[in-house]
């Protein structure tokens, strides 16, 4: 249990590390708390790490679902693990003929329900909009789903939380 607490610490200091998350004062309201009053896509679209999400969420006509009531978590891979995939990828998969298989991938990255680090950390898989499940493995201060690694975690969203991964994961 003395592990697992520290894991959830050793989480949520890297996000707000990462995040550049500041305690705000004398009144005013905190980058993270105006980020909890905006939806999934707001958030993400706020956060300026996500545009590649952003565009692919867009071409899949997902927006509405991920603006919608939830909860849901999504597990966000940012720029730069979009930029890890094969050159090409990102643009084929955003033609219009691809959609299908464009969903599939985005919809491996989000699970119903409100997901904080400490449940994730607490799981062995999670099973995804799409039908599939993730593996969850945790080793030292390190959390992967997947392939991905959790850089940071508990965003949260007026409709779920975020936690973003540093690659992209793609259902068998």
């Amino acid at each position: 249990m003395r592990k697992f607490n520290q894991m959830v610490i050793l989480l949520v200091s890297a996000f707000m590390l990462s995040a550049g998350a500041a305690i705000a004062g004398h009144h005013e309201e905190s980058k993270h708390d105006k980020m909890a009053k905006m939806d999934i896509v707001d958030t993400a679209v706020a956060a300026g790490s996500f545009n590649t999400l952003v565009a692919a969420v867009k071409a899949a006509d997902l927006v509405a679902a991920l603006k919608g009531d939830g909860p849901l978590t999504v597990f966000a891979p940012t720029d730069e693990a979009f930029a890890k995939l094969p050159a090409g990828t990102v643009e084929n998969l955003l033609k219009p003929e691809n959609k299908d298989q464009l969903v599939a991938i985005l919809t491996y990255h989000v699970v119903a329900g409100k997901y904080k680090a400490k449940d994730v950390v607490a799981a062995d898989s999670l099973e995804t909009l799409n039908g599939s499940s993730f593996d969850i493995s945790v080793a030292g201060d390190k959390v992967m789903v997947d392939n991905a690694n959790v850089t940071g975690t508990d965003i949260k969203t007026s409709n779920g939380i975020i936690h973003v991964i540093d690659s992209v994961i793609i259902p068998e």
